[in-house]
């Protein structure tokens, strides 16, 4: 096959890659373990600064004691500070969990919203956030970037932003909806897997082929690698 010399032919090349190495949609490749659209939401509001293994850790019994949002509304902030303490940053994500479930309660009649403009007026909840419930809870287009996203993106040549909203409107704009939630998590599980931040594994990457940053002998995100970025995404 032709080499991609676009953005948008390295987007598709990448998007039928990955999926081949990392299968499933996103709602069998997130790491979340959830029933709901609104224990996903909690459990990504938690998993800020901490791993999905260690939110999984903390979900059962905060479900368990909380199993809705009119629940999570009225508990003892000092009861869900307890429960959810292992994840860092307790006392303010104890202040979003509560506050997210009154707004719920008070606004949504208790239930999850589906639109990006209802998802982040909820305490905690940003365009990350929101896309995370829209493509793995609801089955809606979302691509949520964090830094693995932000990063793979950026070395790939699919865009030169660093700022996530950019970011996710430029590769909305390659992505076909269907698959912009599982792109999202494919691009996180290589990120941890191959292309690592300090020092990513291009002998192993089934992208390197046309990666633009493939190789390179300095760390990405350079000068010489955003010149040799921008440089072949113009041709």
């Amino acid at each position: 096959m032709a080499r991609p010399r676009s953005a948008r032919g390295r987007a598709a090349e990448t998007l039928r890659r990955l999926g081949d190495e990392y299968p499933g949609g996103a709602a069998e490749l997130c790491a979340l373990r959830h029933d709901s659209p609104y224990q996903l939401l909690v459990a990504t509001i938690l998993s800020a600064q901490t791993t999905d293994e260690r939110v999984n850790q903390v979900t059962p019994r905060l479900f368990a004691a909380y199993p809705g949002p009119a629940e999570l509304a009225a508990a003892d902030p000092a009861d869900v500070e307890q429960i959810v303490h292992a994840t860092g940053f307790f006392r303010s994500k104890t202040r979003s969990l509560i506050g997210m479930a009154q707004a719920l309660e008070n606004r949504f009649g208790g239930e999850v919203p589906s639109e990006m403009e209802d998802l982040v007026t909820l305490p905690g909840v940003g365009r990350k956030t929101a896309n995370v419930v829209r493509s793995v809870a609801m089955g809606l287009p979302g691509l949520p970037v964090d830094t693995h996203v932000g990063r793979l993106a950026r070395r790939l040549g699919l865009t030169d932003s660093s700022d996530p909203v950019t970011v996710e409107l430029e590769l909305n704009a390659m992505v076909p909806p269907p698959e912009r939630g599982a792109l999202s998590l494919r691009l996180i599980l290589h990120g941890r897997r191959v292309c690592l931040a300090r020092k990513p594994r291009c002998e192993q990457c089934i992208l390197s082929d046309f990666c633009p940053s493939a190789a390179l002998p300095q760390r990405p995100g350079q000068a010489h690698l955003r010149r040799r970025t921008k440089a072949a995404k113009a041709t």
